[in-house]
C-alpha cells in the first residue's frame, strides 16, 4: 500500500500526518505505525497522527505513539494537526476539533499556533513531586541545572517505577530561570525517549511551578526545540481553566512510502 504522507514539527516534536479524509487507512496495525516512526527503517518521528473527517468538527486527530499504540492527548501534535489542516485548505479563524481527551479549540496568529487544552482539575503532591493530567499523565520534578541533568535515565526510573510501571507517565525535569520563566525537559512514555518537547508537559510544568502564586498566568518555557507560552486562568488551587499552549508549528516535508501488505 502506497501511503503519502507529511512531516511537521513543532518545536522539535516531529511527527507523521496523514490525511485520511477519505477512510482510506481504517487499520494501521502496531507495527506498521512503529515501523514508519523508526529513525533508522522507515521516515522517523516521534508520533504519527491521523486527520479523520467528524461529524460537527473540523476534524478528528488520530493519535499514536512511536512505539505504535495509540495513546493520550499530544499538544504540540495539537498544534502541529492544526497547521496541516491550515495547509490542506481548512481555513476557519478558530478551528474546533476532536481529540482523545474531549474538544480542543485553536487560533493561527501568524507563525504561532495557539490551543486550547483540557481544564485541569487537581494538582497532587507525590514524593515531594507533583503530579497532574493536562491530556497526558505528567510527573513534574524541580531540578536545577536542568541542562545538565540526566533526563533519560532519571524519567526512566520514575517512569518504570511500582508506582507508574503499568500505564506509564510524561516525566518532566523543571528548573527557574525568572519570575514567569522555567526550563522544561521531558522523558516521554510511548517514545522511551527524551523527545526535544512536550505539549502537555509544558503545559504541565507552567502550571505546577506556579500553582501556589495568583499572580501569574502567562508562562514562557524553553525547551530543547524552542519556546512556548502557556496561558490560564487559575480559578482555585490546582484548579485551571482556559488554558492555552502557544507556539511555532511547520512543515518539514512531504513525501510517499510503500508499506508491504
Amino acid at each position: 500500500m502506497n501511503i503519502h504522507f507529511y512531516k511537521y514539527q513543532g518545536t522539535g516534536n516531529d511527527f507523521i500526518i496523514i490525511d485520511n479524509r477519505n477512510w482510506r487507512i481504517t487499520n494501521l496495525p502496531t507495527e506498521k505505525i512503529k515501523f514508519l516512526c523508526s529513525r533508522r527503517f522507515g521516515i522517523g518521528a516521534d508520533g504519527l497522527m491521523l486527520l479523520n473527517p467528524r461529524t460537527g468538527y473540523d476534524f478528528e486527530m488520530k493519535y499514536y505513539n512511536s512505539d505504535g499504540r495509540e495513546s493520550t492527548m499530544c499538544g504540540n501534535g495539537g498544534r502541529c494537526m492544526v497547521k496541516f489542516a491550515n495547509d490542506l485548505g481548512i481555513h476557519k479563524s478558530t478551528y474546533f476539533f476532536i481529540a482523545v481527551d474531549g474538544e480542543h479549540e485553536a487560533e493561527i496568529d501568524g507563525e504561532i499556533i495557539n490551543l486550547k487544552m483540557k481544564d485541569v482539575g487537581g494538582i497532587k503532591e507525590y514524593e515531594g513531586d507533583f503530579i497532574l493530567d493536562t491530556g497526558s499523565p505528567h510527573y513534574v520534578k524541580m531540578v536545577s541545572d536542568v541542562m545538565d541533568y540526566d533526563v533519560l535515565h532519571k524519567g526512566m526510573e520514575i517512569r518504570y517505577s511500582k508506582a507508574f510501571t503499568k500505564e506509564g507517565v510524561n516525566v518532566n525535569f523543571v528548573e527557574e530561570k525568572g519570575p514567569d520563566e522555567i526550563v522544561v525537559r521531558t522523558y516521554e512514555r510511548g517514545v522511551e525517549d527524551e523527545t526535544l518537547s512536550c505539549g502537555t508537559g509544558v503545559t504541565a510544568s507552567a502550571l505546577v511551578f506556579y500553582h501556589n502564586d495568583v499572580g501569574y498566568n502567562h508562562v514562557t518555557v524553553t525547551t530543547k526545540g524552542g519556546k512556548l507560552t502557556v496561558k490560564y486562568d487559575r480559578i482555585d488551587e490546582g484548579i485551571y481553566q482556559n488554558i492555552w499552549l502557544c507556539g511555532p508549528a511547520e512543515k518539514v516535508y512531504e513525501g510517499d512510502i510503500e508499506l508491504e501488505p
